[in-house]
């Protein structure tokens, strides 16, 4: 497990606190966003708790750069801030977790215990976050009924084109060839009846929170 976060005295008490049970290992930490990355990458902890708010890169640009590359760590965010436009952006960006800071210790314990776990956790205090990101989603099916239709692999590159990324940086993320991606993308235009060279992209845009 890798624990993220600027603030010295947080970092050591959560690394106590994880320390102290024996079903969780800290293989490192930092306290630098860039330090993060470059640790997730190398050395692919299982789970990564990350604080949103961090120098050099920060919890959310973590997630989204790690997003896609079959990595076998997880993310967990940690914040202070209870925004619903972060949330959405870290679920967007494939985090499994998302805890306030101000929650109990055996909340957070409880988050990573799901996480590792495989599952997801979100703090109940985030749940009307989730109802109305869900309900978004509701209602784009019904203006758009080809998102039914998507496969897995459509849909991951539309959030991915969400993010505004070229259909070369969807490909490196996800160890396909441009081309290929390209292919989705005329797939993903057809189902959902989106004509001209921008209306995929405009329509991603437009739904990002939805997706």
């Amino acid at each position: 497990m890798l624990i993220v976060d600027d603030h010295p005295l947080f970092r050591k008490g959560l690394r106590e606190l994880v320390g102290a049970d024996p079903r969780f290992e800290v293989l490192d930490e930092t306290g630098d966003g860039a330090a993060a990355l470059d640790v997730i990458l190398r050395r692919k902890p299982d789970v990564a708790i990350l604080d949103v708010n961090l120098p050099a890169l920060s919890g959310l640009e973590v997630a989204r750069r790690i997003q896609g590359k079959n990595l076998p760590t997880r993310v967990v965010m940690l914040t202070m801030h209870n925004e619903e436009e972060m949330f959405n952006r870290a679920l967007d960006f494939g985090v499994m977790g998302f805890v306030l800071k101000e929650n109990t210790a055996q909340e957070i314990m409880a988050c990573l215990a799901a996480v590792a776990g495989g599952g997801h956790y979100l703090s109940p205090s985030l749940s009307g976050h989730a109802i109305r990101r869900r309900g978004r989603a509701n209602e784009l099916a019904a203006r758009k009924p080809g998102m039914e239709d998507l496969t897995k692999a459509e849909l991951r590159i539309l959030k991915l084109v969400a993010q505004n990324m070229t259909s070369r940086e969807i490909g490196a993320a996800l160890f396909i060839s441009p081309r290929t991606v390209e292919t989705h993308r005329k797939n993903i235009c057809a189902k959902l009846g989106l004509r001209g060279s921008h209306g995929l992209l405009q329509f991603a845009l437009e739904n990002r929170s939805s997706l």
